[in-house]
């Protein structure tokens, strides 16, 4: 600060090797902020959890945090919707539910958090799958797309050690030696040729066709279309979980395959095991 009157500026008196220290006070506006801040800091280590100890931290006089108060939304949360799920879809048919303007709504929205958690990993979290995963939004289904065939497949899985799993079996022609390497790539070709992608003209698709009757027709069907209630796949559209490649097709028929999907009885609630057949039913695969 400077004397008006003089022309000498004001010092504190401090004076270190010929340098004096100025007198400029800061903004009373800015100390009363600091000042504020300050209490405002001692206050809130009294009141909130603030400082760390060895194992712990302190509670605080309130003893409020925000990682308590949220997890105390989220269970209250899924008490209001396990109370909500027991009373209507728990109880509820599937087709019920599916008819249900009020319901519906419900059974989608709870359906969609449960596949994201439990079934996106596999499925993708646009539930179009990828190789050896199902895509659930085309219209191809092992087991059946009806909504109880697909609850059904959700609750006990495939090959899960449930005692009622599904459990289709595709045997390893090649390696357990029920067909040779070369009735392998012949019936390879004829399956293929059922999809209009037969990869090698050299093979005798007559041949093809009598080694496919006699060895895959029991479970596929002589058209080759596949039986749900099996778990037999149609080989004559252009899906192909495995892949359509004739090496894919080859190693399918040489080794099997043998893929597994969890039960999820005892993981998942009845009223969730619903949501999910009904949300995955209507991705646009459901029939």
């Amino acid at each position: 600060m400077t004397d008006p009157k003089s022309s000498t500026p004001e010092t504190t008196g401090h004076e270190w090797d010929g340098i004096a220290e100025y007198n400029n006070p800061l903004p009373r506006w800015w100390l009363t902020s600091l000042y504020a801040t300050i209490v405002w800091a001692f206050g809130y280590w009294i009141l909130y959890p603030a400082w760390p100890l060895v194992s712990d931290h302190t509670r605080g006089v309130l003893g409020y945090s925000t990682r308590a108060a949220v997890l105390a939304d989220v269970a209250a949360t899924k008490a209001a919707r396990a109370t909500l799920g027991q009373s209507t879809l728990a109880v509820a048919d599937l087709g019920e539910i599916a008819a249900d303007p009020a319901l519906l709504p419900l059974a989608l929205a709870t359906g969609k958090a449960a596949f994201g958690d439990n079934c996106a990993a596999c499925h993708g979290t646009a539930a179009t799958g990828r190789t050896g995963y199902p895509n659930l939004q085309d219209d191809d289904w092992l087991w059946g797309g009806s909504l109880a065939a697909i609850a059904e497949t959700i609750r006990v899985g495939i090959r899960s050690g449930h005692a009622d799993t599904r459990a289709g079996e595709m045997p390893a022609f090649g390696r357990d030696g029920i067909l040779k390497r070369d009735e392998v790539e012949t019936v390879a070709n004829y399956v293929l040729s059922l999809s209009g992608k037969a990869f090698a003209p050299a093979l005798s698709l007559e041949t093809g066709a009598a080694l496919f009757s006699r060895n895959c027709a029991a479970c596929h069907g002589e058209q080759g279309r596949g039986n749900p209630e099996v778990g037999a796949p149609n080989l004559a559209d252009a899906v192909w979980l495995y892949g359509s490649a004739p090496k894919d097709v080859i190693a399918t028929i040489q080794g099997g395959r043998k893929g597994v999907m969890p039960t999820w009885e005892g993981r998942l609630d009845t009223a969730t095991i619903k949501s999910l057949a009904i949300y995955v039913h209507g991705l646009g695969g459901g029939r």
